[in-house]
């Protein structure tokens, strides 16, 4: 038997049982059913394919979509017009994205202030903690901070918390929004001095203000790789 003529006696076997074929499909196929549905009834092949389901539904689809737009599968959110002070400051970021926007000043990592986040978190690991075993037992002969105690420094670091001097003076509120990625590529050993480069990497509208992605990396004075890498989200809100 042809191909074609295989193909096409499976169209007829189906026609006449269009239940069946439902039931093979898992329920994540069939969710794509209707969208299938539509294509197939322009096949040069196939014609017209089995129909099922509420007529009413059907008749629905067509205002559906054109109620809103859809790409990849996501219906598209209508494009959000910022006004006054908000869009002043996007169109101001806009034009510095790609930019590095800030780096900060050097600050020393010491024991003391290990053994304080070692308190707060209740993370007392010996690698942060314990000198004499971390000097005997450790790779890096030495103790080395949290990654976790990096990431708290972020504000300090970047220059995001000095009240006298804001980094956005005119947004009512300010709000740390996530992480999108963070990695540690090397250890922060105890007495380094640390510093924050930051790059202003995407500027998207939200409602009530705009949001930032940064991409953050954390030197060590004296070593090649970072300490850090991370991509944050802030929130401005006017």
């Amino acid at each position: 038997m042809k191909v074609v003529d295989f193909l096409k006696r499976k169209k007829e076997i189906l026609a006449q049982h269009p239940f069946e074929l439902k039931d093979w499909l898992s329920p994540a196929i069939r969710d794509y059913w209707h969208e299938f549905q539509q294509k197939a009834q322009h096949h040069p092949l196939f014609g017209r394919v089995i129909e099922w389901g509420d007529a009413s539904q059907q008749q629905a689809q067509p205002a559906q979509v054109a109620e809103a737009q859809v790409v990849n599968g996501t219906p598209e959110a209508s494009p959000i017009a910022l006004e006054g002070e908000a869009a002043a400051v996007h169109d101001r970021l806009l034009a510095q994205v790609g930019e590095e926007t800030h780096v900060g000043e050097w600050l020393l990592v010491d024991q003391a202030m290990i053994d304080g986040f070692a308190r707060v978190t209740g993370d007392h690991q010996w690698i942060h903690t314990n000198p004499e075993r971390a000097a005997a037992e450790s790779p890096f002969k030495t103790t080395i901070a949290h990654g976790f105690l990096t990431l708290a420094l972020l504000p300090q670091l970047t220059g995001s918390v000095d009240e006298s001097n804001p980094e956005f003076p005119s947004a009512r509120m300010v709000v740390n929004f996530g992480l999108d990625s963070v990695r540690f590529p090397y250890p922060i050993k105890v007495d380094s001095r640390i510093r924050a480069r930051t790059k202003l990497a995407r500027v998207t509208p939200i409602k009530g203000g705009i949001e930032l992605l940064k991409e953050i990396k954390v030197e060590i004075e004296g070593v090649r790789r970072p300490g850090c890498v991370i991509e944050s989200l802030t929130r401005l809100y006017f």
